[in-house]
């Protein structure tokens, strides 16, 4: 059984993917391995997870939504939606490399349809992945702020300047690059978005160990990097409709995985307590339980509408700042009910379990400032949808 052979069914038929990919998992030969699998490197993580997706682009699973000119079998964001439920409901880890081409993807099959159809079919078959360069030493979430600087010069642009938090950086094969093309004093209206090959000349990737030790973002170094213009996702100075274009796959998409995820997560660490027999912080796994179904519900309408076709705007920041917290919560009540073994460790557990369970908590701290800080998205919430006054400096 494979999606290949079945895509036009599916396609039409959501429920019957549903159906058939649930049964795939099940009577999948090595689901085992995949189920229990541990790391104590991000670079291992990435590997394990190109593994698994050249097994499900093989059978054509992870294809469904798609397009067919870029790898896929059609379909929408539901279907992908479907796709990390399955995968979740099943207790198995969801790919890293997901993370970053449901951010990037959807904007580069609308803005650049060409470099998607040559490029994306890579992403989908975990043969490569990307890094998301957006960051700049002293230019976080006030993207506008952004000082590196892209030239046009004929038919090319030459980069040049420093990108920092670069998410799967130290891996990546490619990374899309928010740089400017118009004066400082253009803002946000002299931004480009281009995708630029890590092997490039002029290219510098130093990677960043986080707290954990893991070496999961990068900072970039761009010297006279030549880049051909028809590697512009959009057009020259057009990077800001791109970037909120993105931005709502970001937190709907990207969101609904994760929130996936934390229930994978939360249905662990359920079979953990029930073992152990621990009942002190059961009504509090029961509230943060509600917290990640909530958080599920609203994304989960964010996704419907990117099905439509519908263009999200500041409302997606709801989103963001619902499953940042979420996630946090969940991994910060992994950690208290685990405590005495995340800390202290012990031999009776898995070590590469424990440095994995360590990592995503560290991951986490950080979950409610990537991606535009909690404060940020209160404040977008406040001005665009609540038409709050504006605060007082």
């Amino acid at each position: 059984m494979n999606a290949v052979d079945n895509a036009a069914e599916y396609r039409a038929d959501v429920s019957r993917y549903r159906r058939d990919f649930r049964r795939y998992l099940q009577e999948l030969s090595w689901a085992d391995q995949w189920r229990a699998v541990s790391f104590t490197s991000a670079e291992d993580e990435l590997a394990f997870g190109s593994k698994v997706l050249a097994e499900l682009y093989a059978q054509g699973w992870n294809r469904l939504g798609w397009p067919v000119e870029v790898g896929g079998l059609g379909g929408d964001e539901i279907h992908r939606a479907v796709y990390y439920e399955e995968i979740g409901a099943a207790m198995l880890p969801i790919p890293a490399q997901h993370w970053t081409l449901e951010t990037l993807g959807p904007a580069l099959i609308h803005f650049a349809p060409d470099l998607a159809s040559q490029y994306l079919s890579g992403y989908l078959d975990g043969s490569e992945w990307w890094g998301q360069s957006f960051s700049e030493p002293e230019s976080g979430s006030d993207l506008a702020s952004l000082r590196t600087r892209a030239s046009v010069d004929g038919d090319e642009l030459v980069i040049n300047g420093q990108k920092i938090w670069t998410s799967q950086g130290p891996t990546a094969r490619r990374v899309v690059a928010l740089v400017r093309t118009g004066t400082p004093e253009s803002r946000h209206r002299g931004l480009t978005m281009v995708l630029v090959d890590t092997d490039t000349p002029g290219v510098t990737v130093r990677p960043i160990a986080l707290a954990s030790g893991r070496r999961e973002l990068a900072e970039i170094f761009f010297d006279d990097v030549h880049v051909p213009r028809e590697r512009v996702i959009g057009e020259i100075d057009g990077g800001w409709a791109v970037t909120m274009y993105l931005m709502q796959y970001e937190r709907g998409m990207y969101g609904y995985a994760v929130l996936n995820k934390a229930m994978t997560e939360l249905g662990r660490l359920r079979e953990y307590m029930v073992t152990a027999g621990s009942t002190a912080d059961r009504a509090r796994f029961g509230e943060i339980y509600i917290q990640v179904v909530c958080a599920q519900a609203r994304t989960a309408e964010t996704v419907r509408r990117l099905a439509r076709g519908e263009i999200v705007g500041p409302e997606s920041s709801v989103d963001k700042l619902l499953f940042g917290t979420a996630e946090k919560a969940v991994n910060d009540l992994v950690l208290d009910v685990r405590r005495d073994q995340m800390v202290g460790g012990r031999p009776d557990v898995d070590a590469a379990e424990l440095d994995s369970l360590r990592a995503e908590w560290w991951y986490t701290r950080a979950g409610t400032v990537m991606g535009g800080s909690a404060e940020v998205q209160r404040g977008i919430i406040a001005d665009h949808l609540l038409r709050l006054p504006k605060e007082k400096r």
